[in-house]
């Protein structure tokens, strides 16, 4: 009896777009009718891989948990969670920084009158560990949504954000005022499955790591 197809997490949204230009580049295509569905799980021609699309902040979870053999997720949310996955290969693509930005001429890293920062994010751990390396006392505000508003309402002082272009920033009166980290997409691996399905994990390193380097 042959293994079951290997299960790889994707993000939905661009980042999974890129993922599956690469897959492609190893044969590992999906029909492009079944791309556009509905379907929770996608499957590539070859029969060698089931893509789940999930939620970017659910990949790692699918992964640890073995329902995912693998999947690709931005080293953010890696750093915000810290799951315990192997993270064999760095995939270059799906670039951005974590930064703290605040309103044009606010001051940074310091306010007036010894006032506690208040800084909004949805990466609340990952700020906290940022601060606390630099010594600063802050209140860190957890927001989901679009965290370039909390200091457009006053509802903090700065905030802890992913940026790309920057565009959306700038179109919201705020700079990046201190970068934290970059990040691009990494290949995330199952502790378990990566010890009972050594060659097929083997393959599927190199295959990628092939494909991105001639690309």
């Amino acid at each position: 009896m042959s293994a079951r197809p290997l299960r790889i997490a994707l993000p939905k949204g661009r980042m999974m777009d890129e993922a599956l230009l690469v897959f492609e580049r190893i044969g590992a295509i999906i029909d492009p009718a079944a791309r556009d569905s509905r379907r929770l799980i996608l499957p590539s021609a070859d029969g060698r891989f089931e893509f789940l699309p999930v939620k970017s902040g659910d990949v790692p979870v699918y992964v640890e948990t073995g329902v995912a053999d693998a999947g690709i997720v931005g080293q953010d949310v890696l750093d915000e969670g810290e799951p315990d996955v192997l993270r064999p290969l760095d995939l270059g693509f799906g670039g951005c920084m974590l930064a703290v930005a605040a309103p044009e001429g606010a001051p940074y890293p310091y306010l007036p009158g010894e006032t506690m920062p208040r800084v909004a994010t949805k990466y609340v751990e990952s700020a906290r560990r940022f601060f606390a390396t630099k010594g600063m006392q802050v209140e860190l505000i957890r927001i989901s949504g679009s965290v370039e508003l909390a200091p457009l309402l006053g509802l903090a002082h700065w905030i802890v954000d992913l940026v790309q272009t920057g565009r959306t920033l700038k179109e919201n009166g705020l700079v990046v005022v201190e970068p934290i980290a970059r990040s691009t997409a990494r290949l995330i691996v199952n502790r378990a499955s990566h010890k009972l399905r050594l060659e097929d994990h083997q393959r599927l390193i190199a295959g990628l790591a092939g494909a991105l380097e001639s690309a």
